[in-house]
């Protein structure tokens, strides 16, 4: 197994919202704590230039402040024009408390 790359505590991201996390080496990241589960996801909407973290989390959905385009949380799949093109997710792992994800390959 890879070594993984601790992102932020668990109790850093408050349940239904989100969080910016920058990593080495990652693009700008997004982590969403739905109901104690946790989301990675990029950070940025690929509809437009403008940080999911900015936008609002609806359910298992995050909606982009920029266009109102909104994605799965969970898949990173678009859910609502004018967005179409998906956006990249993560496994994640929680490991002493803090969420973690693979690095890149």
């Amino acid at each position: 197994m890879a070594d993984l790359i601790k992102l932020c505590k668990a109790e850093d991201v408050a349940p239904g919202q989100s969080f910016q996390v920058d990593a080495d080496g990652m693009p700008a990241l997004a982590v969403y704590n739905l109901e104690g589960e946790y989301f990675v996801s990029n950070n940025m909407c690929t509809h437009g230039m403008a940080w999911l973290t900015d936008g609002y989390v609806e359910g298992d959905e995050v909606e982009c402040p920029f266009h109102g385009g909104r994605f799965s949380i969970r898949t990173g799949e678009p859910t609502a024009f004018p967005c179409v093109v998906p956006i990249q997710t993560y496994p994640v792992s929680l490991v002493d408390g803090f969420v973690c994800i693979e690095p890149a390959a």
